[in-house]
């Protein structure tokens, strides 16, 4: 018999669904972050026990087990007090001649649009280690940001 004949089932055709992947390195978080995790956890579980069959709670169970892999995994961090840009500092930079501020935050409170970075992000990482008044290299340029104001997120 044909292969073009035989029945299959239609779940034969799906894609796989894979688990969500979990950013590499160390799970930093602010105290902002840590609160963010924990009310992501709590909304899921209260969508799971509201999901109205088994097909409905699977995206939701996916979501919970990467959060709560993301919880049991966070490691509290405090930002530098020194003046030296580290994980949770607030920086006043100018890049390409445009003055910005962010703050150095973990993978999962990132929001670039409102001005929070993750610190695994290539222009944090440039930023790292540097204090108000030096030129950072970034991009291929020794001199592409001036670090103008550091500080402790607030």
């Amino acid at each position: 018999m044909s292969v073009a004949f035989r029945r299959e089932s239609d779940d034969e055709h799906l894609e796989p669904k894979f688990e969500l992947p979990i950013p590499p390195g160390p799970n930093l978080v602010t105290p902002r972050g840590r609160a963010l995790i924990e009310a992501r956890v709590v909304e899921l579980e209260a969508a799971l026990t509201a999901a109205s069959d088994a097909e409905a709670a699977k995206p939701i169970a996916r979501d919970l087990r990467y959060w709560k892999t993301r919880r049991a995994t966070a490691i509290d961090t405090a930002p530098r007090g020194d003046g030296v840009v580290g994980f949770g500092s607030r920086v006043r930079f100018a890049l390409a001649g445009k003055e910005r501020a962010v703050t150095l935050v973990g993978d999962d409170e990132a929001d670039p649009p409102a001005g929070l970075l993750s610190f695994s992000a290539p222009l944090a990482r440039a930023l790292m280690g540097a204090e108000a008044g030096e030129l950072v290299a970034f991009n291929g340029r020794e001199d592409a940001i001036e670090v103008l104001e550091v500080g402790a997120a607030g």
